[in-house]
């Protein structure tokens, strides 16, 4: 029997639904046609938010796959955070894409506490650790992919070897015996191909002694240099300032030469397993020189907004915008899964954190209110620390 407070409850959902649909399609309809129109911070707006959904995607993607792996009842799949802009029920899962979007979640049934066989909370402790570490884990499993293919997708790359302008007096390289005018060949065995090649490499082996292969007059020298962590201001790692050689640069915009390059599929696997592995290093290095005194940069969604828009813009098509965008994504997925993973109240390491203390205590959980309690407090301490470092970015914009 269908009573008239039911007809009027689906009345209702129908009316809520059109106009979530009118609401969502006048704002996309609005978007396209400002980023139709030129309008920079739209267009870098859009990218950002784009690559950034398509991350947090893969991220709860492998929690959702996992909790179904272990039969764990899913609740929710949604993108981005609520308000909720529309959802869909399928097999008693409510997939939905959300307002605001930064973010997303899997939301599993009992997730504090044992509420049925199929609840998060009554898996074995290795099934939840498994859950929690997969998004963050995929985001850093990504960024092969997303490697591999920025090197398949036909770019640019600058045409020159990196020279020694200068040295520091007393400076690592120049106590090696580097000096100006050496033509920088390789380091650790690394083709040093341009300029940005050579300044990576350093920076990924500083902490520790490097082979510095040189070109000197027509002789090749191999001279070992200290590359230092933490670097004094002004200064890199060893202590030179390098340019170009001599007829890399186009005088007209004094930009150097470059040249189309596409590495093919099975290499590219391979370059990008080694790429991901020296980002790695590259941000273990970062965070090991703030402790030592450098001085740490962080930067905001509206700073990684503008870094898009530049990175789009900066290329002279929008073909050529591919590859450096998805290299883009790499590094964003990279720091996106290491941030995770840090045992911090409401991010998943945090979660971590308390199934390993359940581990050490023989199975004895703590205190679900408490557990709650704590994710809470970490969560808007995440909240006002985005909202400070947005006011930072803006401010940085404002200001030039």
């Amino acid at each position: 029997m269908v009573t008239n407070e039911t007809k009027n409850s689906k009345s209702h959902s129908q009316v809520r639904l059109i106009r979530k649909l009118i609401l969502t399609s006048a704002a996309l309809a609005a978007s396209y046609w400002l980023f139709q129109s030129g309008n920079q911070i739209v267009r870098s707006a859009t990218i950002f938010l784009a690559i950034l959904s398509g991350l947090v995607f893969a991220h709860e993607l492998a929690h959702f796959l996992t909790a179904r792996l272990f039969k764990i009842k899913v609740e929710e799949f949604a993108i981005g955070m609520p308000p909720r802009l529309f959802t869909i029920n399928k097999s008693g899962i409510n997939y939905s894409i959300n307002m605001l979007p930064l973010g997303g979640y899997v939301k599993m049934e009992g997730e504090e506490t044992n509420s049925s066989p199929s609840s998060f909370a009554a898996k074995p402790a290795w099934q939840r650790l498994i859950v929690l570490a997969s998004g963050g884990l995929t985001n850093l499993v990504l960024p092969i992919i997303l490697f591999a293919i920025a090197l398949i997708v036909p770019h640019e790359v600058a045409i020159g070897r990196a020279v020694v302008a200068d040295t520091v007096p007393n400076g690592p390289a120049a106590l090696a015996g580097v000096m100006a005018g050496d033509v920088i060949q390789s380091i650790n065995d690394r083709d040093a191909i341009n300029l940005p090649e050579a300044a990576r490499l350093v920076r990924i082996y500083s902490g520790s002694n490097i082979d510095l292969t040189v070109k000197r007059e027509g002789n090749i020298l191999t001279i070992p240099v200290k590359a230092r962590r933490v670097i004094p201001a002004g200064q890199g790692p060893t202590g030179i300032t390098i340019t170009y050689q001599t007829g890399s640069i186009n005088l007209e915009d004094g930009m150097p030469f470059t040249k189309e390059v596409s590495a093919n599929p099975i290499s590219a696997i391979s370059d990008g397993f080694r790429l991901t592995q020296d980002t790695l290093l590259l941000t273990r290095n970062e965070i090991l020189g703030w402790f030592g005194g450098n001085k740490p940069e962080f930067m905001g969604p509206v700073g990684i907004a503008k870094t898009t828009g530049d990175v789009a813009t900066g290329a002279p098509t929008a073909q050529r915008a591919i590859s450096p965008l998805l290299e883009l994504a790499a590094l964003l997925s990279i720091n996106l899964g290491i941030v995770n993973l840090l045992p911090l109240p409401a991010l998943d390491g945090g979660r971590i954190l308390f199934v390993g203390i359940e581990l050490i205590r023989g199975g004895r959980r703590v205190d679900p209110r408490k557990e709650s309690l704590v994710h809470f407090f970490g969560f808007a301490a995440f909240i006002l620390l985005i909202v400070l470092m947005t006011w930072k970015d803006i401010s940085g914009i404002l200001s030039g």
